[in-house]
């Protein structure tokens, strides 16, 4: 079985990882150019491990670009592996694997459809989020389903935490699907739609904490948003505060907005605070306060 993986993220390393583990290989990797991965939440490089396999590493701008679906077509493959890579597949990237293209997508598909499951699992609450191997069709997320791992989500999950337990399900579909894929065994179910969701991309700005909101929201945005992700944050008097951490307080006696005291910053809301040792501040230009 000829295989490629497109991926500029740790999971998909993981997941390339899982496959040489497994006794298996790789006909061509693809991932960003060097300085388009800089700039994306949870970038990687694939040189070494490229290198280390005698896997060919195709670095591009997009992976719908002529010379992409070039490379892929000639390199004769039977199955595509696409994870993490945020620019949507078009028909001729599909068509470039015999038997087909395979994505992992971090939430119980048809659930959370779209962009950024790790933030929005946190933001919205839930209580179980998981991980989903599935063939890439001409839809959002909308393939069939071949595997599948639950994630038990800790009242407190931050971003941290659930990129690490979507590593291990990642892996885990990786090294429990992949005997079936070379075998030509592995089965797969089609999706409910009338169950589907779909969740819209998020961008650094929406990270801002709003001062006149709930301080649980804001403490639930700051663990959606931390590393690797950009950080939650609050603009205040020309000064930008970027909070990785944070616990409720109470809003007894305390003022609105930021307060630094000693290494402790507090944010006063109108029913509660924040409280955090773990943020850093910098000067906002003029123009821009």
């Amino acid at each position: 079985m000829r295989a490629g993986f497109v991926t500029a993220v740790e999971l998909g390393r993981a997941c390339i990882e899982e496959i040489h583990a497994a006794g298996g290989s790789l006909a061509l990797a693809v991932t960003l150019r060097d300085e388009q991965a800089a700039a994306k939440s949870g970038r990687v490089l694939l040189d070494d491990l490229c290198a280390r396999h005698g896997t060919p590493l195709l670095k591009v701008r997009n992976i719908n670009d002529p010379e992409a679906v070039a490379a892929l077509g000639e390199a004769g493959l039977d199955w595509l592996l696409i994870v993490g890579w945020s620019q949507i597949a078009r028909p001729e990237v599909l068509a470039t694997a015999t038997q087909g293209v395979l994505g992992i997508h971090p939430t119980l598909l048809p659930e959370g459809r779209g962009r950024a499951p790790i933030p929005w699992a946190i933001i919205k609450g839930l209580t179980r989020t998981g991980v989903t191997l599935f063939r890439l069709d001409a839809g959002v997320d909308s393939g069939p389903i071949a595997g599948q791992v639950e994630i038990a989500m800790a009242p407190r999950e931050t971003a941290t935490t659930l990129y690490e337990k979507v590593a291990v399900g990642h892996r885990r579909l990786i090294r429990d699907c992949w005997p079936r894929l070379t075998a030509g065994t592995l089965e797969f179910r089609p999706q409910d739609d009338s169950r589907a969701s779909y969740w819209p991309g998020r961008k650094p700005e929406d990270g801002r904490i709003d001062p006149a909101g709930r301080a649980a929201d804001a403490e639930r945005l700051v663990r959606a948003v931390t590393r690797p992700y950009p950080g939650a944050f609050l603009d205040h008097a020309g000064v930008r505060y970027r909070l990785w951490s944070a616990r409720l307080g109470s809003a007894t006696g305390a003022p609105p907005g930021p307060m630094v005291v000693g290494d402790t910053l507090r944010i006063g809301f109108p029913d509660g605070a924040l409280l955090s040792t773990d943020w850093e501040s910098t000067t906002m230009p003029k123009g821009h306060e």
